[in-house]
């Protein structure tokens, strides 16, 4: 997964704690999924900031999650996470993301989501703020 040419590129070196290892001496499988849930927050908070969504009364929700463990992760390794939009489709979004050491990925994962109009208590249409950024990324490719 390269940042160029993906949509809402995110990176960031994951610290494996402790608590994240299960009985095998392997990061848990149920500890992707809050490391999915910080790159989905980088993600908001580098390109869509949810203080601006929640301005309009909008929040990304999850869908679905898939996930294929790979290669286990241990203590003392340093997984980089990265994730991206793949896919925009009327009111879904497609992320994907993938967990990795030293270049090797251990772990990738889709998730599926729409935005949520809290006032109107219903999938909302992609707010203002994403269809400009979106809107600029088509542009330049």
């Amino acid at each position: 997964m390269a940042e160029t040419n993906l949509l809402f590129y995110v990176e960031t070196e994951i610290p494996v704690r402790t608590y994240d290892i299960d009985a095998l001496g392997h990061v848990s499988n149920i500890v992707y999924i809050r490391w999915l849930e910080d790159l989905r927050l980088k993600m908001l908070e580098t390109h869509l900031p949810l203080e601006e969504l929640m301005a309009e009364n909008i929040s990304p929700i999850l869908l679905r999650t898939e996930i294929n463990y790979i290669r286990p992760i241990t203590l003392f390794e340093r997984p980089l996470g990265r994730c991206h939009i793949s896919s925009v489709d009327h009111l879904r979004l497609e992320l994907t993301a993938e967990f990795a050491v030293d270049g090797e990925v251990r772990a990738r994962a889709k998730q599926y989501g729409i935005f949520f109009d809290f006032a109107k208590k219903r999938p909302a249409r992609f707010p203002k703020s994403f269809r400009r950024k979106y809107d600029s990324f088509l542009a330049g490719h």
